[in-house]
């Protein structure tokens, strides 16, 4: 297992500073690069054995994001400031305090505070002499603490599990290795909105270890044992699981998350600016654009579109995967793919917004929505819902409810394709409204007021008729 400590300073670590902060392990620990990175340094004891893995720090001009991930009682410093992660293992006893001293020196020569602050020491803590035995091989895993055939299983604790650069490289090395990544936490854990989408995904699992309950899936709340070298599901002589109580025993919060999945797709052109339809969608709902974007965790930059597109370009065509976040005041955050195709350039985007009990999400703005994207914006389509979830946007481990399906926007190309009489007159309902030029017009459906679980029915009943069509010969 790993225990974080991380600087918050108003100044750059720079080489100077980052020495002056690894010397807390004294003359003995070794430093050396990770495996397969110049971005991370390694703290080690004799023989090799890892103590404190140090990030290389992050300029982050986002407002609010330590507080998203870290507690609203992290004191960051003013205006732009630098985040830089010293992991210790918890396999050995004096690694969380060594590098509760390598951030401890950075903030003492620069400023600014750590995280957790009572971990910040200035001390020298000499790695231990009988730690030579256990050497991190080359080609080992990043910050993985059990390694089978099948398994890569990281242990965390931080108040929210986000994902973070280090928590992308793991992904991006288990899928590549044919492994499944199962993360284990304790059940006070939460997930940022990042970190859930991407543990979602097969074979992926966010395993939470209960003191009162055992192991339990947090996403399904199925229990769990350690089976042949993973966690999986405990199942019954006719192949049934059970659920944990512990996931199941809390009522839903009365906070709500308006959701909007779009997909829009454009002609590939050099001029073309990319984001604009997460810009629009964004400042349409509320008021103002997103605040930052990046490509992990804490989200470090601020909102560009003209900077996105060239990172994109850059990429191509190799897919892009990027974050975005709004400001402190109002929850959002938002997943970016943008993807080369035959078609062009499609942009899959999911903008989730959070609203307390006393705050009413802004419904009758979705027509709006749909007929300004598919003005401006190839919009292909459009899905919107309404759940019952927190308004902070983090996932607690235990059970949440699914999204109920407020309307469905059909993009001007796709409703051609269909055919503008049929996708007209599902035949059983509901109605759409035509939004854009008449002789190409869009399709927005309402299917219900975010209250209803038959939406989910009146859904299924229109994309089976609208797929009815292209079914045809």
């Amino acid at each position: 297992m790993t225990k974080d400590v991380i600087a918050l300073t108003p100044k750059m670590p720079d080489t100077w500073a980052l020495l002056a902060g690894l010397a807390a392990g004294g003359p003995d620990a070794e430093l050396a690069t990770a495996a397969g990175t110049d971005a991370v340094i390694q703290l080690r004891g004799p023989g090799g054995r890892p103590l404190v893995s140090v990030e290389a720090p992050v300029l982050v001009h986002v407002p609010g994001e330590a507080q998203r991930l870290l507690g609203a009682q992290v004191a960051a410093p003013d205006g732009p400031f630098w985040w830089t992660e010293a992991r210790a293992s918890t396999a050995i006893a004096e690694a969380e305090r060594l590098a509760g001293s390598v951030c401890g020196r950075l903030t003492l020569l620069l400023g600014g505070t750590t995280w957790p602050a009572e971990a910040a020491t200035t001390e020298v803590v000499p790695p231990p002499a009988d730690v030579t035995a256990l050497p991190a091989p080359a080609e080992a895993q990043p910050a993985v603490d059990v390694l089978t055939d099948s398994t890569a299983v990281v242990l965390h604790d931080r108040p929210v599990l986000a994902l973070t650069t280090w928590l992308s490289d793991i992904f991006r090395t288990t899928a590549q290795s044919g492994l499944s990544l199962q993360i284990v936490t304790p059940p006070h854990v939460r997930l940022s909105a990042p970190a859930r989408a991407t543990l979602a995904r097969i074979p992926n699992r966010w395993v939470v270890q209960d003191p009162d309950h055992g192991y339990y899936d947090g996403l399904s709340g199925a229990v769990l044992s350690w089976q042949n070298g993973t966690f999986a599901p405990n199942r019954s002589a006719d192949g049934q699981t059970s659920m944990a109580k512990a996931f199941t025993a809390i009522a839903p919060p009365a906070d709500r998350q308006l959701i909007v999945a779009l997909r829009t797709v454009h002609r590939a052109d050099e001029r073309l600016i990319l984001g604009r339809a997460l810009e629009t969608a964004w400042t349409h709902l509320t008021g103002a654009p997103p605040a930052g974007w990046g490509t992990a965790e804490p989200v470090n930059l601020p909102w560009s579109t003209r900077q996105l597109t060239d990172l994109a370009r850059d990429r191509a065509p190799a897919p892009t995967h990027l974050l975005a976040v709004g400001h402190p005041d109002r929850p959002a955050i938002g997943n970016h793919r943008i993807t080369r195709t035959a078609g062009g350039v499609e942009e899959d985007i999911t903008l989730t917004l959070g609203y307390g009990p006393g705050e009413t999400p802004p419904l009758d703005a979705i027509t709006t929505l749909a007929e300004t994207l598919t003005a401006e914006h190839d919009l292909a389509t459009m899905l919107v819902s309404l759940r019952r979830a927190r308004r902070d946007l983090t996932a607690p481990p235990h059970f949440e409810a699914p999204p109920i399906p407020l309307s469905f926007t059909l993009g001007p190309e796709d409703v051609h394709d269909i055919g503008l009489d049929h996708a007209r007159h599902p035949p059983l309902g509901p109605r759409p409204v035509q939004l854009g030029a008449p002789t190409r017009p869009a399709l927005h459906y309402a299917l219900g007021d975010g209250t209803d679980p038959k939406s989910w029915t009146a859904l299924q009943q229109l994309t089976r008729h609208l797929r009815a069509a292209q079914a045809l010969p």
